[in-house]
């Protein structure tokens, strides 16, 4: 007796054919167009762009719109990118022109006031060991005045050190022959400088009788953070804002830009939003980058997202695009590093980025491919499976 499995699996496999047929023929097509079922974005490499003289464009459509968008350009030891320049604010003339050199603090209410008259300790307040100065001396009432013996109520706000000092001698005269009087502040707190954003500790700081400049205010908040953009320092004065560069200060010495701050003065340190760029495509970590302070080169912002992925990228299409100045009839400019060679990274080191340029890493072909292939295997299973099962089930019928 003839078992049935024995003659029906040649029959399944025969029922299949036509199946692996059709499964060809899909693979077959999807090989033709390949262009259009790979998922995910592409810029072709050199030798098959065409804008470097390589085969046609994909589309009509992309051969109209990127030609009028792009300018391309090789990365190589005789083709650079330019300079990157960042512009840097004006000094405005306000500020430039402001009294810098002479300073003498103003009394203000809530400060303070150490008050000693030489040879006469019962008008002198006692700091013992359990009162500080500042608990000791003769505070500013909110009026502006102060109370001291034999002179009585005494309008100080307003005032420099020294013009109290002579102010109470004068009137103390009246009692005591030749007063040695000495006026001190012993707590600053009627002046305060706001500094805000990117320090490690913002906050208000007290205005003192030692002048306090810009970098002054900046190293008592704690100094910059890595996200500060210190080109973008702005000053808020009297309403009206300034815009001051730290980095004028700190790389060329321009103590013009080290303005003095008074009491009042907002000092406000702009995060660097606009100074970062964006690695994308085929790298271990796409990422957002700050550029610092110091600028960002190629090479390190590739290092800084873990590398090019080695499996999937191709080495020949780094991509840097740049946006065009303002007015160019081009609005991008696209460079491209071909890394087939390691030696090429050089270059790579070499090419500083400007803000907001997106790196962009191509896929290599075999790897498109191997995403096409991702894509049709689950319809290619499901078809074949799906036959498989029916044949079975007509087995058993049978």
């Amino acid at each position: 007796m003839t078992d049935h499995r024995t003659v029906a699996a040649p029959q399944a496999r025969a029922g299949l054919a036509p199946l692996f047929k059709a499964a060809a023929a899909l693979t077959l097509a999807a090989t033709l167009g390949a262009c259009t079922l790979v998922p995910g974005s592409h810029i072709p490499q050199t030798g098959r762009n065409p804008w470097f003289g390589g085969e046609a464009p994909e589309s009509e459509a992309e051969a109209v719109a990127l030609p009028e968008l792009l300018r391309l350009h090789e990365i190589s030891p005789t083709r650079k990118a330019p300079e990157v320049t960042l512009a840097e604010p004006v000094l405005p003339p306000v500020l430039e022109n402001a009294e810098q050199e002479h300073y003498d603090y103003v009394v203000g209410a809530g400060d303070v006031l150490n008050i000693t008259v030489w040879d006469h300790p019962e008008l002198t307040i006692p700091a013992g060991s359990m009162r500080s100065p500042s608990e000791a001396g003769n505070w500013v009432h909110n009026d502006g005045t102060i109370f001291y013996p034999y002179v009585g109520n005494l309008q100080v706000a307003g005032l420099k050190v020294t013009e109290i000092r002579e102010l109470i001698t004068q009137r103390i005269s009246r009692y005591i022959e030749d007063p040695q009087v000495d006026v001190s502040v012993a707590a600053f707190r009627s002046q305060r400088v706001y500094v805000s954003g990117s320090v490690t500790q913002p906050g208000a700081y007290p205005v003192t009788n030692v002048p306090m400049r810009l970098l002054d205010a900046v190293n008592q908040a704690g100094g910059l953070t890595e996200e500060a953009d210190w080109r973008k320092v702005i000053l808020t004065r009297d309403g009206r804002d300034y815009t001051l560069s730290l980095k004028a200060v700190y790389e060329r010495g321009d103590g013009r830009y080290n303005i003095m701050l008074r009491g009042g003065d907002v000092v406000h340190v702009g995060r660097g939003d606009d100074n970062k760029v964006f690695v994308m495509g085929e790298v271990r970590d796409p990422k957002s980058l700050f550029m610092g302070r110091n600028g960002l080169t190629l090479a390190e912002a590739l290092s800084d997202s873990k590398g090019i992925n080695e499996l999937m990228a191709d080495a020949s299409g780094i991509f840097v695009m740049r946006r065009s100045v303002e007015g160019d009839e081009r609005h991008i400019d696209l460079y491209q590093l071909n890394a087939k060679h390691a030696a090429a990274m050089i270059l790579a080191d070499e090419f500083v980025l400007a803000p907001r340029d997106i790196i962009y890493v191509t896929t290599a072909p075999v790897a498109r491919w191997n995403k096409v292939i991702a894509q049709l295997m689950p319809t290619v299973q499901a078809i074949y499976y799906g036959a498989l099962a029916a044949d079975r089930i007509k087995d058993i019928d049978n």
